[in-house]
């Protein structure tokens, strides 16, 4: 095989999730937020854009984003439908917040959003009152949400999601009562630590999470730490290249969110934490990532909700350790961006890969001898960065199609990506 190794060092971007709720969360509260690590990809402006139609005045210069939030009942009707782009935390997290405005209200996205379960969020809002349809009936995007009264529930979520999670604690924070939400297995909790930050009455357990009406938010400064999901191709990169060496600095470690660390040293890999720190409320560190023998592995269970966006990554990995890799109970790979469970098993299988489509994960038998071809990326960010890193060992070059996804999440990553090869 083809052999490029990357060195150095590089900073990713900051975390999506954080900086989704940042923006929201200082808009609905009252007093100036400064936000410092930004993620400035357009999902997390879909974000930025719908609290500017709603009356929010933001200012962004590149990493960093200052917001005047308005308090809890700032937000006004917006002239138009909320569009969120290719963001389902925008469209979910927004129809906690939007069912308790007094005005009417409608959100939508591109064609991908509008293929994505939204039920999830639908039913429970409702149950708490909320008055929110979807587009025929279909619990699809469009949305459409009037005015209503919310009280507390006490709801048990059949996935773990933290967009479902904080949809629901969102619209807590405006209904009578308490609002509880369990969970089967526990779903990343930035939403809990940031609402506290800002002054939510917010407090969680093992599987549950609990919000009580809350009267007023107040202006916080964030620091978003660099995403866990963005390093995870550097991670994985450098496992799989001989001869990297690699330190990926301000990697944010929420131990809701670090899973992919933990399978990865399952798997033999040399990662080593150099550096840990506190990042406001997230825990943060620099990650020292040596090129590996890698072994097949399991996974499955409560694992999964910590490292669900990097399983198309973890797949690659596994094609390329000895043994066999097993990967279960993540069916929720079937309505993210794309099927990502079917999209990675057709196009690896394109390289020569053994792997098969199961209906919860994916069977991956390592060590087989791969070779470019073009990889149909179905406009996802997480599989074409995903493909991307094998070209470090391969004599050709994969054609990625519609290779500017990635803008989604991480606009620099091809460049970032290729000047630490050698």
């Amino acid at each position: 095989m083809y052999n490029k190794k990357l060195k150095g060092s590089i900073t990713v971007p900051g975390d999506k999730s954080i900086s989704h709720r940042a923006v929201m969360f200082a808009s609905i509260a009252k007093g100036v937020s400064h936000i410092n690590g930004f993620l400035n990809g357009a999902d997390c402006i879909s974000t930025i854009n719908c609290f500017r139609q709603m009356g929010i005045e933001i200012e962004q210069l590149n990493d960093k984003v200052t917001v005047k939030g308005k308090g809890m009942y700032g937000l006004t009707k917006p002239g138009k439908e909320l569009y969120c782009g290719n963001s389902g935390t925008t469209v979910r997290l927004l129809s906690g917040i939007l069912s308790a405005q007094d005005f009417s209200s409608s959100l939508n996205g591109d064609a991908s959003i509008q293929k994505r379960p939204m039920a999830r969020v639908i039913e429970p809002l409702k149950s708490m009152g909320a008055n929110i349809t979807s587009f025929n009936n279909s619990s699809k995007t469009p949305l459409f949400i009037e005015p209503s009264r919310l009280h507390g529930i006490h709801y048990k979520s059949p996935v773990a999601s933290a967009q479902v999670k904080s949809a629901i604690l969102l619209a807590g924070l405006y209904a009578k009562g308490e609002t509880l939400v369990e969970e089967i297995y526990k779903s990343r909790n930035h939403t809990e630590l940031m609402l506290e930050s800002f002054g939510a009455k917010v407090s969680s357990a093992a599987l549950s999470a609990k919000v009580s009406r809350t009267d007023e938010l107040f202006a916080n400064d964030i620091t978003v730490p660099g995403d866990i999901s963005s390093a995870a191709y550097f991670l994985v990169a450098a496992l799989i290249s001989p001869g990297s060496e690699l330190l990926i600095k301000n990697v944010g470690i929420n131990p809701t969110r670090d899973g992919i660390l933990e399978v990865l040293k399952n798997m033999g890999a040399d990662i080593e934490i150099v550096d840990s720190y506190m990042a406001g409320f997230e825990p943060c560190a620099d990650l020292l990532v040596r090129h590996s023998k890698l072994y097949g592995t399991s996974i499955g269970g409560s694992i999964i909700p910590r490292l669900i966006d990097e399983i198309p990554v973890i797949a690659i990995a596994a094609s390329m350790a000895e043994g066999t890799t097993i990967i279960k109970d993540a069916a929720e790979l079937k309505v993210k961006e794309s099927d990502r469970l079917k999209v990675m098993s057709e196009e690896l299988t394109k390289l020569g890969a053994k792997i098969e489509a199961t209906e919860d994960g994916l069977i991956i038998e390592g060590g087989h001898s791969l070779q470019a071809a073009t990889i149909n990326s179905y406009k996802d960010h997480r599989i074409a960065m995903s493909f991307y890193i094998l070209n470090t060992l391969l004599k050709e070059q994969l054609k990625i199609i519609d290779a500017d996804c990635v803008n989604i999440s991480f606009p620099n990553f091809y460049s970032d990506f290729n000047n630490l090869l050698q």
